[in-house]
């Protein structure tokens, strides 16, 4: 776990797979540490929330979505310079609503495969998600 003395951020990110095996990935809008980089929407968990209450707090104001269920697929740290992070990764099959960027961030769906992701450049802690998302059964 965390070898340093910083706080660790934790964090809900939900990898939304839609019927065509496809996962949504949305840029970091300007004013946010690495505006322009590339990740699975998410946010820090509150005190006292759930991963699942972070992650539909967070998708419906990122995204203007109300997800029904999420399913854990990986607990993950990284160290970045502006903060220490637990990811909480959950897959989300069901949802209501069409994912819009509200926040004024650029979306875009992405095959699920070998292939590398279409988008550039992606958040470090975005690769090992992509990496475990592979061997996932659709």
């Amino acid at each position: 776990m965390s070898n340093s003395n910083r706080p660790v951020t934790e964090v809900a990110a939900g990898i939304l797979l839609d019927a065509e095996g496809r996962f949504l990935m949305g840029q970091r809008p300007e004013g946010k540490p690495y505006a322009g980089y590339w990740e699975v929407p998410g946010g820090k968990i509150e005190a006292g929330e759930s991963v699942f209450a972070a992650l539909k707090r967070e998708l419906q104001e990122e995204l203007g979505i109300d997800i029904e269920s999420s399913e854990e697929l990986i607990i993950l740290e990284h160290d970045y310079p502006h903060a220490y992070v637990r990811l909480h990764v959950s897959i989300i099959r069901k949802w209501t609503g069409v994912p819009t960027g509200c926040e004024g961030q650029a979306l875009s769906w992405q095959i699920l495969g070998d292939a590398l992701p279409t988008v550039e450049p992606l958040l470090p802690a975005a690769w090992p998600m992509l990496e475990k998302l592979k061997h996932l059964k659709i």
